[in-house]
């Protein structure tokens, strides 16, 4: 089946981007109206279960990317029997998974008490709301879930992100509205499982109707079920180490402080999380085509092409960290008030987590096109062991701000320095990996004195009108750490490569 790869590109850019700023808007709308109507603690209840189901469900995880995967030839070759093969496996899969999550989230019930530092909202019954988002957890791996995958293997992510805009949409939606009418916790949770079934059965009609020949039928040859294990395994152990990072945070947050810090440290990462979902919408572009590259290019081509991507990722991360740094305590003053604000100590914190985070953004990137998930399966489990013993150990001693350096060290030291090691070994010249871990270290070192300076500035603003406050101190962020970076990097030689790369839109 020929595929229109240039227009069905085009649709997916448009609607994905539009998906991901309203999923940017919403959670911000959804945490305000809970907290003004309910209060902090449902708001950290919300947040405590979300982090544990995240945990239940990555037994999905690496699948749906395999079985997406090994779709691509047959549709090319319009083999629908292998097609429908591997439907049928990854249905009979899916309802493993539904029904291990409602097992294994079932026992965990009676332990819920014991996840929750001090008092929890005492007119809700734990078990009941923790069932009902179990329960909605599980649903997305019955009905006609499992057909996502043939809208994303033929190239119709735009269809996919539709219905999850609409679900999404629709789900917050309904939870403010009643919120606002009835003040009921239990009609709010009870809104998701009945939007996923709708979503579920949408899927399922729109890809009969689009796909009438695919159906769960036949069974896959010994070789390709082989190789989708492998992949499976490779790509699992990869986004459960990025899913748990926040979760487990979250939990332990929980654990030690109670509902409310867990409320307040959620909106923080809220926030933080929201900048990096813009920065994916808007360095798209400088990532596309590096597994073309790495196929084609030589190892020492690809790696001036890092230097420069890099250099351009860091220069708009760098410049959101200083955003992050000035703006988080105006904007957490307007949004939710002085009682839920942490203190600078944990702002600057913040501002290094999310450094942290994407200075190994663009390293993945050829990890990836080198197919190297399965070389990286220790230093993911390494990345996740040692998040989470030093969240339990430095969180003891040192509450959020413990938690939040727990996992900046283990960012830096196995994804940034361990993941660097395994690419440069595997691909890259080893001798240039110290280069590498030395223009990182400048960019950090140049981001950390504009921050210093920026915040400053900002501090000179002292005018009592809150909105007034903030829109200055923005003014000043906005360009003063602009003109500083220019000030820093315009005359180099890389910057005007990378400008140049942009323009020609050519790497």
């Amino acid at each position: 089946m020929k595929l229109e790869v240039t227009k069905n590109t085009k649709r997916n850019i448009v609607v994905g981007v539009i998906n991901k700023i309203v999923l940017v808007i919403l959670p911000f709308a959804v945490r305000s109206v809970i907290v003004n109507v309910l209060g902090s603690q449902y708001l950290g209840l919300n947040s405590l279960f979300s982090s544990i189901l995240s945990v239940l469900a990555l037994s999905e995880m690496g699948f749906g990317v395999a079985m997406v995967y090994h779709m691509y030839k047959p549709i090319a070759d319009d083999d629908q029997k292998t097609i429908n093969a591997l439907l049928n496996l990854y249905k009979k899969v899916y309802r493993v998974i539904g029904i291990a999550i409602l097992v294994i989230g079932a026992v965990l019930i009676p332990f819920l008490p014991n996840l929750i530092s001090g008092d929890y909202p005492k007119d809700i019954n734990l078990a009941v709301v923790y069932s009902i988002e179990l329960l909605n957890t599980a649903l997305t791996y019955f009905l006609f879930g499992y057909k996502q995958s043939l809208l994303v293997a033929y190239q119709r992510d735009d269809i996919k992100s539709l219905a999850n805009l609409f679900m999404q949409v629709g789900i917050q939606g309904s939870q403010i509205v009643l919120l606002f009418l009835t003040k009921n916790y239990y009609l709010f949770v009870l809104c998701m499982p009945v939007f996923t079934i709708l979503n579920n059965l949408w899927i399922g009609y729109i890809t009969k109707k689009m796909y009438p020949n695919a159906r769960c039928e036949g069974r896959l040859d010994k070789t390709i079920i082989g190789n989708i294990k492998k992949l499976v395994a490779g790509s699992f152990i990869q986004k459960a180490c990025a899913t748990t990072r926040n979760s487990l945070d979250s939990i332990c947050v929980s654990v030690f402080l109670g509902l409310t810090k867990t409320a307040i440290y959620n909106n923080y990462f809220g926030i933080l999380n929201a900048v990096r979902m813009v920065i994916y919408i808007a360095i798209d572009s400088l990532t596309g085509g590096i597994g073309n590259h790495v196929a084609t290019r030589s190892s020492d081509e690809n790696y001036k092409e890092l230097k420069r991507t890099d250099f351009l990722y860091m220069l708009v991360s760098g410049w959101c960290t200083v955003a992050l740094l000035c703006m988080f305590q105006p904007f957490m003053r307007i949004w939710m008030g002085d009682e839920l604000m942490l203190p600078i100590s944990s702002v600057i914190l913040f501002a290094l987590y999310f450094y942290t985070t994407k200075i190994g953004d663009i390293k993945s990137n050829y990890t990836t096109a080198r197919g190297l998930w399965w070389r990286m399966k220790y230093r993911s489990i390494a990345e996740t062991l040692v998040n989470l013993a030093l969240n339990i150990i430095l969180g003891l001693f040192f509450g959020i701000n413990g938690i939040i350096i727990a996992t900046a060290i283990s960012l830096i030291v196995c994804n940034f320095f361990w993941g660097a090691a395994i690419l440069f070994d595997d691909y890259f010249d080893k001798k240039k990996l110290l280069d590498y871990f030395l223009y990182h270290l400048k960019y950090f070192a140049i981001t950390a004195v504009i921050g210093a300076a920026v915040y400053f500035a900002c501090e000179l603003v002292t005018v009592e009108n809150i909105y007034l406050n903030m829109a200055l101190r923005l003014m000043v962020c906005v360009v003063l750490t602009t003109a500083l970076y220019l000030a820093v990097y315009s005359r180099t030689k890389l910057f005007k490569e990378s400008i140049k790369m942009l323009k020609l839109g050519k790497r």
